[in-house]
């Protein structure tokens, strides 16, 4: 389980594609450098349902 930056989405679909792997991967807004600690835990609040749902998908 991954969680990375919307920037980084093509990357990550150009890594997986090369790779052969469909990773579980949630994309979270850019950036996250310079973001309060609300900023953030609001980031991770937002997130939280979809990354829950990759950890327990089958």
């Amino acid at each position: 389980m991954n969680v990375a930056t919307t920037e980084f989405r093509e990357a990550a679909k150009a890594q997986a594609e090369a790779l052969g792997f469909d990773p579980a991967i949630v994309f979270v807004t850019h950036p996250v450098q310079n973001r309060t600690d609300e900023e953030i835990r609001a980031l991770a609040d937002g997130a939280l349902k979809e990354i829950l749902g990759k950890i327990t998908a089958p």
